[in-house]
């Protein structure tokens, strides 16, 4: 039995993995069936994978032109009724943008992979880099929510691809799957069970055909998709739309719709927030890290422990909607917080805005090079003993 048996059947089975192995091993379990993209190093073995994989679960898979019909693809696919995704990176996301924003705007379910490299332009095709969390969250224009998950591990990125999945049916969103070169071509040991993993699925629509607005987002602010085939009538468009899903410019719809459409993951906060505390309970430097990054902080932030400091880490799963309230929680009792990342202070940013008052200070890598252990001891030892 191969792995992918593995995780289609439910029996356990601990194999050695890569992360982009594991994103597309992920992909089948959570019920994906679609698959549109183009070759894009370090992302290139999802699609590779998946190439071979989908046709033995009767799924579809397509090597499109390029990045913008590939997002096209997958748009068109989901709003089929099919669970969809595609992958890429950098470069290629850029160019999926204004996809991504129609896929926000017509709340299209769907999972984009981007395995992040080093930038800007062609940049460093074979490096990592996490210079493009601010790009997943406001690449495309006008205001729109987003989900952007960070995993840290092969493991966590088979889980978090699950989620993913999850997410974008529940919330009738995109979902971006963000994560660095490292991790994606990391081979890992890993546990796949899918036994415990039950896929959601979207809200379809029901009741009387006559009724239905496409948009009319309910008491849970998510709309109910009409089912090829079901009759109901629906329209899908990129322009702002009332409940009808017709076009409209008529201040109070486009106002009153916009209003629900930004609002509706806040109210799913619960069922979206994921984070890591290790350590914080009476850390006085916090570390706050995603990625192959965080992963060098937990063995620095144990250096540092080993000689007395107190210094936590506090790392984001979801990178997007960021978890303000869990970093506040963590960062309580710390005089200090340090921000080690591999851009030029993206992350920090965002630290410094929500943690207000409190002493950020940023370790910040853009050679192409992962930050190691030690960089990070070193800097969280010194802002410990007030350096």
């Amino acid at each position: 039995m191969n792995a992918i048996d593995t995780a289609l059947t439910g029996k356990s089975a601990v194999k050695l993995i890569s992360g982009n192995h594991a994103c597309a091993l992920g992909a089948i379990a959570a019920g994906c069936r679609f698959f549109a993209g183009y070759p894009i190093t370090p992302s290139s073995e999802i699609a590779e994978r998946l190439a071979r994989r989908l046709p033995e679960v009767d799924g579809v898979f397509v090597q499109m032109e390029d990045e913008i019909a590939s997002m096209a693809a997958v748009i068109g696919a989901s709003m089929g009724g099919v669970k969809a995704m595609t992958a890429t990176s950098g470069p290629g996301f850029s160019l999926k943008q204004e996809n991504i924003g129609y896929a926000a705007g017509a709340e299209i379910p769907c999972v984009i992979v981007n395995v992040m490299r080093g930038g800007p332009s062609t940049g460093m095709p074979t490096r990592p880099s996490q210079a493009d969390i601010m790009q997943a969250r406001w690449g495309s224009h006008g205001d729109y929510p987003i989900i952007v998950l960070t995993p840290a591990s092969v493991s966590e990125i088979y889980s978090e691809t699950l989620r993913a999945f999850d997410l974008a049916e529940q919330c009738r969103s995109p979902v971006v799957l963000l994560y660095d070169q490292v991790i994606a071509q990391l081979s890992e040991t890993v546990a796949l069970d899918g036994a415990g993993h039950a896929s959601a699925t979207r809200k379809w629509a029901s009741g009387p055909r006559a009724a239905y607005q496409p948009y009319d987002g309910g008491s849970d602010a998510i709309p109910a998709m009409a089912r090829p085939g079901d009759g109901y009538r629906t329209h899908t468009t990129g322009l702002t739309h009332s409940e009808s899903g017709f076009p409209t410019q008529q201040p109070e719809a486009v106002t009153r719709n916009l209003s629900r459409l930004f609002s509706k993951l806040e109210r799913h906060r619960d069922l979206i927030d994921s984070s890591e505390a290790l350590h914080c309970d009476d850390a006085d430097v916090v570390i706050v890290a995603i990625g192959i990054s965080a992963r060098a902080a937990t063995r620095a932030v144990e250096q540092c422990r080993a000689q007395g400091l107190r210094v936590g880490l506090f790392r984001p799963i979801t990178f997007w909607p960021f978890p303000e309230k869990q970093l506040r929680q963590a960062a309580a009792k710390a005089r200090a917080v340090l921000v080690p990342e591999m851009n030029t202070g993206q992350l920090r940013l965002v630290v410094e805005r929500v943690l207000a008052g409190v002493a950020v200070e940023g370790l910040h890598l853009f050679s192409g090079e992962a930050i190691t252990p030690s960089d990070i001891a070193a800097r969280a030892t010194a802002l410990a003993r007030g350096a």
